[in-house]
């Protein structure tokens, strides 16, 4: 959270603002993050009363106002949400009004969810380290439809490729732990199949590479995928 970020520095333009305050806003933020607390960062503190206002609403309500922030952010790049995202909006044109607004704001919100899922992950997969974009995704641990407070959680995130994907979303894998892979019994029913070496059994017992541990899978979240979503 430098000024010569090149991120830091083109929001810096959008806002019309110089790097250096910008990058001093983050860290007064950064002084409100509990994970960094958690490692005793602790930011820049003297603005530490000014942005908690703003930072316990954006957590207390990620969703409303993640969709909120690029709807400002495409107006300034002189844009329209819409078209900024028109790569993943292949909606009904024949719904309208609010109907419309809630399908582009949740394939908003998971777009800029996967972005920052595969940015935590440094975009490679958790598993195997495949880096080809294109073939990963953001994995929710507790699922879209139940944990609606953690859609856009980073800790409620795994980037896997499609495969791994998949078989974390029907339970036929989990996570440990010790943050490493297990393999649900009904899996490890075709254990004879020629595949199940190749794909799954060489992936039993691994530990997930997570580049910036900050935002490690939380073990609340792994449990409740174990729990309910593993199949035993």
């Amino acid at each position: 959270m430098h000024s010569k970020n090149a991120d830091i520095a083109a929001l810096a333009n959008l806002l019309g603002r110089t790097p250096g305050s910008v990058a001093m806003r983050l860290v007064n933020f950064a002084s409100c993050d509990p994970i960094l607390a958690e490692r005793n960062i602790k930011g820049l503190s003297g603005g530490k009363d000014q942005c908690m206002p703003y930072w316990e609403e954006f957590c207390h309500d990620r969703e409303s106002l993640m969709y909120e922030s690029e709807q400002i952010l495409a107006q300034l790049q002189n844009t329209t949400i819409e078209k900024k995202f028109h790569h993943i909006l292949d909606v009904n044109t024949e719904l309208k009004g609010e109907s419309m607004e809630r399908v582009v704001k949740t394939r908003v919100n998971q777009e800029v969810f996967r972005q920052m899922i595969l940015s935590v992950y440094d975009n490679r997969c958790a598993i195997t380290g495949i880096n080809e974009k294109d073939l990963l995704l953001a994995s929710h641990i507790k699922p879209w439809s139940v944990d609606v407070e953690n859609r856009l959680n980073p800790q409620n995130g795994l980037c896997l490729s499609a495969l791994y994907d998949r078989a974390f979303d029907k339970g036929l894998i989990s996570i440990d732990e010790q943050y490493k892979v297990i393999l649900s019994q009904r899996l490890k029913q075709h254990c004879t199949e020629s595949y199940f070496e190749q794909y799954f059994g060489c992936i039993e017992g691994k530990a997930l590479t997570i580049p910036f541990e900050d935002y490690k899978p939380n073990p609340l979240f792994l449990e409740y995928h174990r729990d309910c979503i593993l199949q035993r």
